[in-house]
């Protein structure tokens, strides 16, 4: 289906005859000829196919505030990565169908995002403006993007250069990983993603973030079955080399305690650092988002911990400029909507 590409959100459009329900459980279709008889589709019903992901809990210990100081006390333990807290819903204004797989740009101005990812509906990118953290004028669909295939997952760098997940041209370039300029809500130059892709059949990059230097690309690989089923979804790396991506040799060693067999892991997005990496865990029909840490860019991630303050069914993390509140997408009924979570 179309989507800002969780993996079950290309999967959806790549491999139509794969069904998601409840927006995780996943169902084969009988008799399937060919799984890219159609279009790409992403995460487990969310807009990057509608996604996956997994659980870890975290135990927060209570703040006293000093009265005096209006400060914490001394033995007050900092706050972890994955502390964060008060969620609320985020406004797209003239905006009211499903929004999914959100971006905040790098300069906090716009929000990009998609709608639904389901396989019958035309899956494209959209996009608004900031009026505040909470708040988002909406401006349309992103020109120069959207064809009749899906169009999601959006991300961009500090200098404009916007990346995206589209089916257009799978079922001849086993490809789905796009750039191109955003400039005044308008996508030009659009081109695959040199290095990305081992243009394999059954093999399909459904989620990717560049990082905010555009060096290096976050993005998700899954392989499928003959019969549409995924078999796995994991993070990998791939760094800029001045004119295409080359992948990181030791991706499977950074991402050791990110990626899982038993589940899928998709959507990421990273702080400005490299040192903080937020995605989707996919564990059964329990999407949950998650962080790791590092303590520098060569080492690998250590132990994600989950984001507990999302709470439901959530997909899609993106930071904000500060990298205080993290943005996601929630079903709430029937409709997928953001949200927002702040650092303590």
């Amino acid at each position: 289906m179309k989507s800002m590409v969780d993996p079950l959100r290309l999967i959806h459009h790549t491999y139509p005859n794969w069904h998601v329900l409840d927006h995780g459980a996943c169902r084969g279709t009988q008799g399937v000829d060919s799984p890219f008889q159609r279009s790409l589709s992403f995460r487990p019903n969310t807009m990057r196919v509608t996604a996956i992901l997994r659980f870890a809990l975290l135990v927060l210990a209570s703040l006293t505030v000093a009265v005096s100081a209006g400060c914490l006390p001394a033995d007050t333990p900092e706050p972890e990565p994955g502390d964060f807290a008060n969620p609320q819903r985020v406004t797209i204004q003239g905006y009211n169908d499903h929004a999914m797989e959100p971006f905040v740009s790098r300069d906090g101005q716009y929000l990009f995002f998609n709608n639904s990812n389901d396989p019958s509906v035309d899956t494209n990118l959209h996009w608004a403006e900031r009026i505040d953290d909470l708040t988002f004028q909406y401006k349309g669909e992103i020109g120069g993007v959207n064809t009749t295939k899906l169009e999601g997952v959006a991300s961009m760098d500090t200098n404009g250069v916007f990346y995206f997940v589209s089916t257009r041209s799978y079922d001849e370039t086993f490809s789905t990983i796009y750039r191109g300029t955003f400039a005044n809500g308008t996508v030009s130059g659009i081109e695959l993603a040199p290095g990305v892709s081992t243009a394999v059949p059954l093999i399909v990059n459904f989620d990717a973030e560049i990082s905010s230097d555009g060096q290096t690309l976050y993005f998700v690989e899954s392989r499928f079955s003959a019969s549409g089923q995924p078999q796995t979804a994991d993070i990998l790396i791939a760094t800029w080399d001045g004119s295409a991506f080359v992948r990181d040799s030791n991706s499977a060693a950074i991402m050791k305690e990110v990626n899982t067999s038993k589940n899928l892991e998709y959507a990421p997005a990273i702080s400005s650092s490299g040192l903080e990496l937020f995605f989707t865990r996919l564990n059964g029909t329990d999407a949950a988002l998650y962080v790791a840490t590092r303590t520098d860019t060569s080492s690998p991630f250590g132990a994600p911990k989950k984001i507990t303050a999302a709470t439901g069914f959530v997909e899609g993390p993106t930071l904000s400029p500060d990298e205080n509140s993290l943005y996601y997408h929630k079903r709430e009924g029937s409709l997928f909507v953001i949200y927002r979570v702040t650092r303590p």
